[in-house]
């Protein structure tokens, strides 16, 4: 078979298989999504080496958390770079932060990394990862949209370098001021976006769509 073909060839997509004909332009093969998506994969075996309470495979998660956590960087560069948006993406992109970081939260939580002191912070954050994209939905339905902030980006990178340090922690002892001054930094940080989001949106609760 000829490996060239002319400038005005049509080649056609694939049918769908395990897509419906609207998803045959698949947004699960575009690169910044399926970086997105092996973010999330990347907590099972994040959590799992945490658990084990070895220094050597917290070592190994922290490595691998991260690089999930730089990868929030990536993705969003190159959807940028190769034009490669999908409103997958946009969707999917914030939930796999929320993923990483609450589900991190629980696991150290688990396994004595936060004192009792940390779990205010930590537990705040977890409300307002759960709070705000209920608020979301509820406008979603009468057709309000609440943009992402600047000040929301810095949250979520401040809660990426916390949970770091907190894994760190064990790792390089007398890292423990650092890491709680980090982790109440993120809970207050956590905390405004999220009365910001709540503030902007209060018309909207407290009156009846028309």
């Amino acid at each position: 078979m000829n490996r060239y073909y002319g400038a005005n060839q049509h080649l056609d997509p694939l049918p769908p298989f395990l897509f419906c004909p609207s998803m045959a332009k698949n947004p699960l093969l575009l690169v910044p999504n399926i970086i997105t998506i092996a973010r999330i994969l990347a907590i099972i075996p994040i959590v799992y080496l945490v658990m084990q309470g070895d220094i050597i495979l917290r070592l190994v998660a922290l490595i691998l958390y991260v690089i999930a956590a730089a990868s929030d960087w990536l993705d969003g560069y190159l959807a940028r770079a190769w034009n490669q948006y999908s409103p997958f993406g946009r969707m999917l992109d914030p939930i796999a932060d929320k993923v990483l970081v609450g589900i991190l939260i629980a696991a150290l939580a688990w396994d004595g990394s936060f004192s009792g002191w940390d779990m205010i912070p930590a537990c705040a954050i977890l409300f307002r990862e759960f709070f705000i994209p209920g608020l979301r939905e509820f406008l979603g339905n009468i057709t309000v949209v609440l943009p992402v902030s600047r000040l929301a980006k810095w949250k979520t990178t401040t809660q990426l370098v916390a949970l770091a340090v907190v894994l760190l922690e064990r790792i390089v002892p007398g890292l423990g001021l650092v890491s709680d001054i980090l982790l109440w930094l993120a809970g207050i940080l956590t905390v405004w976006t999220g009365w910001q989001y709540l503030r902007a949106s209060w018309p909207h609760l407290v009156e009846e769509p028309k």
